[in-house]
């Protein structure tokens, strides 16, 4: 894939449920293939963070409306910037876990969202993460995953992830959040977690996240040679 360069971006999405391991696969496929990252889910959570200490509720309203259209937000490689403040390390807490569900699910922030998300869309390509990446954002990408993993698997990679940054969480309390956050992404009525049409399903129940990458990679060059031979055959 590296060294190739198409005049139209080479898009493939990674959806799936919390702890699915799309994120850490994602980040890995992307620097393999040399494509760009985009990890949707950290926009979500610094919208989250700035609105609950703006102390504006997860509800629509027109008030929430105006904060979001003034709302200045930056993603620049892996650091999130909002109204100019990096808030990169303060996103990733068990408080944001357990709220970032119920933000995401407002249609005023998802349509805040949507564009700056598929302004990201550039040649060479780009490989996202997220929820709705495949079935809403990038509806006609190149290549469409979703990661999936039992859910005490996904619980427990969440503990040992939080635990690493000092976080104090208990696998009862990751299980929880997890479990609340597939039932808020499942059910929201705009956007909702589904797989996407056409998507390559993936368990990730058990397996390295280096096997899983593997996979991903082998797919994407196999759906990148393919999509260039198009390119070549529509040129003749």
């Amino acid at each position: 894939m590296n060294g190739f360069r198409r005049k139209k971006a080479f898009v493939v999405t990674i959806d799936g449920p919390a702890g699915s391991g799309k994120s850490t696969v994602a980040k890995r496929a992307a620097l393999e293939t040399g494509l760009r990252y985009l990890d949707t889910g950290k926009l979500y959570r610094a919208i989250a963070l700035y609105l609950s200490r703006q102390s504006i509720p997860p509800v629509e309203s027109e008030n929430l409306k105006g904060i979001l259209s003034r709302l200045s937000l930056k993603l620049e490689d892996d650091v999130v910037l909002v109204c100019g403040q990096d808030v990169t390390n303060e996103i990733h807490t068990p408080a944001i876990d357990s709220i970032v569900s119920l933000y995401a699910a407002l249609p005023s922030v998802r349509e805040r969202l949507l564009d700056l998300q598929r302004m990201q869309a550039e040649a060479p390509g780009l490989v996202a993460d997220g929820r709705d990446m495949g079935s809403v954002v990038f509806p006609d990408a190149d290549l469409k995953i979703y990661l999936t993993a039992d859910s005490r698997e996904r619980a427990r990679r969440r503990y040992l992830e939080q635990s690493a940054k000092g976080d104090e969480i208990s696998m009862e309390k990751a299980l929880s959040i997890v479990l609340s956050r597939d039932e808020t992404d499942s059910r929201r009525t705009i956007a909702p977690l589904v797989i996407p049409e056409g998507a390559v399903v993936l368990d990730t129940t058990g397996v390295p996240p280096e096997e899983v990458t593997d996979e991903v990679v082998r797919l994407m060059k196999e759906t990148y040679r393919r999509k260039s031979e198009e390119d070549l055959a529509d040129v003749r």
